[in-house]
């Protein structure tokens, strides 16, 4: 049984940006919990396994490693890593694309458990690599599925996820322009005044399409006081909805964002 005072400590925190939670319709952060938990059948790790040439936004490796200690030598292994915040599987904080926003550590843990609305795009972008997805393939998710719930995470499913190991992951033409699809700012405006979702998340390098050079979803989006994950792997594993999204994300003071290990449950 959990202590009142926690259960209302939570409660109070607040949704990212300053806007409260109201749970209504799915009930406070450890009611959505015990009803993932409970009610699921199925597990999906959303998270892709970082390495050394994992592909990256800026098209250099920036996760490295060496042997600090060695079992053989001393009966421990530890590895000391470097590694950008953005990289591989990872959330954005508000912080990443503004002033003051919150930083990782301060994302309240009550929106890191969310309902998970997959959207599905995968056959426009199977014609145009720079395909978005819009306000249009969002209206026709809440016609099927209905209205994106309180807390949610809007996922983009486009099926890059399965070029992860190659080159086309970055797509980078000939001037060095990368072309793989994003999230249009449009849905980002529409999530921020007419619902209260808390996540945007994509299955690609960026939430922004790859030729985008202003941000507009990042800059609509983060400093409103949303999170964003970057990089997901097996959104074609999870319905498109029913499901809910757990987010491990870092706890490092004032940081920007942070590798994730991600799962749905449903």
């Amino acid at each position: 049984m959990c202590d009142p005072e926690i259960l209302r400590a939570v409660k109070d925190a607040g949704r990212p940006g300053g806007r409260p939670y109201r749970d209504v319709q799915t009930g406070g952060p450890l009611q959505r919990l015990e009803r993932a938990i409970v009610g699921a059948q199925n597990v999906v790790d959303l998270t892709h396994a970082m390495h050394e040439d994992f592909p990256t936004y800026l098209g250099q490796s920036q996760f490295h490693r060496r042997k600090q200690l060695r079992y053989s030598e001393r009966g421990i292994n530890i590895d000391t890593i470097t590694t950008s915040e953005h990289v591989g599987t990872h959330i954005d904080a508000p912080l990443h694309f503004s002033e003051d926003g919150q930083s990782v550590d301060e994302i309240p843990i009550a929106s890191l458990i969310a309902p998970l609305c997959v959207v599905d795009i995968r056959e426009k972008v199977s014609a145009d690599a720079d395909a978005e997805l819009t306000l249009d393939d969002l209206m026709m998710w809440t016609e099927r599925h209905g209205s994106v719930p309180p807390n949610a995470c809007v996922a983009m499913l486009s099926g890059w996820a399965s070029f992860v190991e190659t080159a086309r992951f970055r797509n980078a033409d000939q001037a060095g322009i990368m072309h793989f699809p994003g999230i249009h700012p449009e849905v980002a405006d529409y999530l921020l005044e007419e619902t209260e979702a808390v996540g945007l998340a994509v299955d690609t390098l960026s939430l922004d399409k790859g030729i985008s050079r202003d941000f507009r979803t990042h800059r609509a989006w983060l400093p409103a006081g949303g999170w964003g994950l970057e990089c997901l792997a097996s959104l074609d594993m999870v319905p498109a909805s029913g499901s809910t999204i757990m987010v491990g994300a870092p706890k490092h003071r004032g940081g920007t964002g942070g590798a994730a290990r991600a799962f749905a449950l449903f």
